[in-house]
């Protein structure tokens, strides 16, 4: 479950960039679509519900924790073991494999290792033939399935996906998208996808716009 109440962040040299946000509470296993232009605050709202930048107003609560009331240590900690995050560009050790991300990022997350869950949602992705490979080697299309890997390994409370389709015609959108709520489905996880792109809006009942 995500909540956040009267929530609020200024730039600290832009006076005009005073971002107020609407209030949203989502409640378990529900899936969510932020839309809006460029330049309107959807990253930095993802970056204040994954704890990435520090809230100057309001408050942000996943599940029964509060997380601007968390300090830095119990932040990192908190946000490893229970947010995914998906970020427009992709971040990978690229001179490692796939499988070698994966476990890297099971390892940062302190998880039960499990490989059965490794190939299985390599499966999902369309990955499988691809596990031993480095990431260099991936296409575009593959490094970006490899991203939600990622993402969701650790089966998170919540995923975060920042513009994951901004960049794909529209077949690889539909996939995208379908990948995205499938796993956020077997993850019993909440999905809030930030994004411009309208073409995602069909996908989703629940939606606000910035």
């Amino acid at each position: 479950m995500i909540r956040t109440r009267s929530l609020q962040y200024a730039y600290k040299h832009s006076e005009d960039q005073n971002l107020i946000f609407p209030d949203i509470h989502l409640p378990s296993k529900e899936s969510l679509l932020v839309l809006g232009a460029s330049g309107v605050g959807k990253t930095t709202l993802l970056h204040l519900l994954a704890g990435l930048l520090p809230i100057d107003t309001g408050d942000v609560c996943i599940g029964d924790t509060h997380i601007n009331r968390l300090s830095r240590g119990e932040l990192n900690h908190f946000r490893g073991q229970n947010i995914g995050l998906i970020f427009q560009k992709s971040y990978f050790i690229k001179s490692l494999s796939v499988i070698e991300n994966l476990l890297i990022r099971e390892k940062f997350s302190k998880s039960r290792s499990d490989r059965y869950r490794r190939e299985e949602l390599l499966m999902h992705l369309g990955l499988c033939d691809q596990m031993h490979k480095k990431v260099y080697q991936l296409s575009e299309g593959q490094q970006q399935r490899l991203s939600i890997a990622l993402g969701v390994i650790h089966k998170p409370k919540i995923i975060l996906a920042d513009e994951p389709t901004s960049n794909l015609d529209d077949i690889n959108c539909e996939i995208v998208v379908s990948l995205l709520k499938k796993e956020a489905k077997i993850c019993n996880s909440n999905l809030v996808i930030i994004t411009h792109d309208q073409r995602v809006k069909p996908h989703f009942n629940n939606h606000i716009n910035l």
